[in-house]
């Protein structure tokens, strides 16, 4: 029996990394897509809850979600898509950029795995660095898509690697050909506050945020982080999970309370 691959992403349901994701794995499985009708990058794990939400058929098994999220899309799919069985795995993405880091609490692209890990979907979320716009797809997305399929090659011939709640998130260096994996750890982000100011003809403000340089620390852990793997041209592979407790602070609470 064929496998059951659900895909969204971020970047709309016409993006270029949408299209190579489903190229490079539409023989491994049986693929339903469910991608946003428009750009939905960093609206991180929001779910609209405010207005009804609308399935627009754009091919078999192909549909985009009517001002939907990725996590929108996640939810509604599982929900209606398949009412007998869940999809053997969730991809989101490919993203056309990183992320890394802290980043990953911004990214729509990796809470669309977020929340197909929610419901028990081994998930994988995979981003790329692209350095140079003006390349077509297949060069700026080539690696990622071997990369992609070597993986879902074996997690079908072994099982997810990761347990339950945690998901896979990939982030795929520029201008390399060949696969070179490193586990790593979410870096430390480091943030400005890049904000640009523009005004219409008629003297209106109106604020664009702006893009932050890929800055980051090591963090003071055994092991190499996301951002260095990129810098070392190797793809990184970073377990995530969504507890966000910060156990070692405990007691320093207890201590404050008492």
């Amino acid at each position: 029996m064929k496998k059951e691959i659900l895909i969204t992403n971020d970047d709309g349901f016409n993006a270029k990394g949408l299209k190579a994701l489903i190229e490079a794995v539409k023989d491994l499985g049986h693929v339903t897509v469910v991608a946003p009708a428009n750009e939905k990058s960093a609206c991180a794990h929001s779910l609209t809850l405010t207005r009804p939400l609308r399935f627009i058929q754009v091919d078999d098994d192909f549909y985009k979600l009517d001002d939907g999220t990725p996590a929108d899309c996640v939810y509604l799919a599982l929900n209606s898509l398949y009412p007998n069985k869940k999809p053997d795995l969730l991809i989101s993405g490919i993203n056309r950029g990183t992320n890394m880091g802290e980043d990953i609490t911004y990214s729509g692209t990796v809470a669309g795995a977020m929340e197909g890990i929610l419901h028990d979907v081994p998930s994988i979320s995979i981003s790329q660095l692209i350095t140079d716009w003006n390349l077509d797809v297949e060069d700026n997305f080539i690696l990622a898509k071997k990369v992609i399929r070597d993986l879902v090659t074996k997690i079908f011939q072994d099982e997810f690697p990761l347990p339950h709640r945690e998901l896979l998130n990939i982030n795929v260096p520029a201008k390399v050909k060949e696969i070179d994996y490193q586990v790593t750890y979410a870096g430390y982000r480091l943030y400005g506050n890049d904000a640009q100011l523009h005004r219409n003809p008629r003297g209106e403000e109106h604020w664009w945020l702006g893009l932050h340089p890929l800055s980051f620390k090591p963090r003071e852990v055994e092991g190499m982080s996301d951002f260095e793997a990129i810098e070392k041209k190797k793809v990184s592979l970073t377990p995530i999970m969504l507890d966000l407790s910060a156990y070692k602070s405990m007691q320093k609470l207890e201590d404050f309370l008492a």
